[in-house]
């Protein structure tokens, strides 16, 4: 593989890779309703990126329910993953892309807050092939914002994490991306992605190829030297 390519490039799940924040909130209501509360998309929102040990801790608080965060997460968990298996809808570009970065030679990972099992439900039924590495919310001890996450998938790759290109949706994982000293790019969904120096803001991963990844890359490079 040309070094003019980055090392790997790692994918947030939820809202990046695949359309799946609707299943989330649509989960989140039914558990409110399942306890007489109201769940709102705007509560729903502000959750978005967060691990769920964190989420879950606002949602048993918000809705006042006598069960724990772990109880939370496995209900939100089972709910979203049964939405998942029926329809999975991955974002615009991704599918192209990755199949163009795995033809490239280019290492991929899928790095999401979302427990293990939900996270190999999906990356199971990519059509492209593979992801090299999965690292979830479960097999770090800190969440996004944290750059942990990045950090375990740049470590079992076996590479630099200054050679990735990371992508996300979310602020919480923008965040930890930048964090970890990936070159991390901001796709928007739900949410807005605030605009501040030095940070990479793309409207969409449609049409891009592994060549605009060579270029971003080459790019940093020159300018990190």
């Amino acid at each position: 593989m040309s070094n003019a390519y980055p090392a790997a490039v790692l994918w947030d799940m939820d809202g990046t890779l695949i359309d799946s924040e609707q299943y989330w909130l649509s989960s989140e209501q039914e558990l409110a309703e399942s306890w007489g509360a109201q769940w709102t998309s705007e509560d729903g929102e502000k959750l978005i990126g967060m691990s769920l040990y964190e989420s879950t801790e606002i949602i048993k608080e918000k809705l006042g329910i006598d069960i724990s965060p772990g109880e939370i997460t496995e209900i939100l968990t089972n709910s979203v993953t049964q939405k998942l298996e029926k329809q999975i809808i991955w974002r615009p570009g991704v599918l192209e892309l990755m199949a163009d970065l795995q033809a490239k030679g280019i290492k991929t990972a899928l790095v999401t807050m979302s427990m293990r099992r939900m996270a190999l439900s999906v990356a199971e039924r990519l059509p492209t092939g593979h992801f090299d590495v999965v690292v979830a919310g479960d097999d770090v001890t800190r969440g996004k914002p944290h750059p942990e996450p990045y950090l375990r998938a740049a470590e079992l790759l076996g590479v630099d994490i200054r050679d990735c290109v990371a992508i996300e949706d979310s602020l919480t994982g923008l965040t930890s991306a930048e964090a970890s000293g990936a070159i991390a790019i901001g796709i928007p969904n739900i949410v807005l992605l605030p605009e501040q120096e030095g940070r990479i803001i793309w409207p969409t991963l449609l049409g891009l190829t592994a060549e605009d990844f060579s270029d971003l890359y080459r790019e940093k490079r020159a300018t990190d030297v």
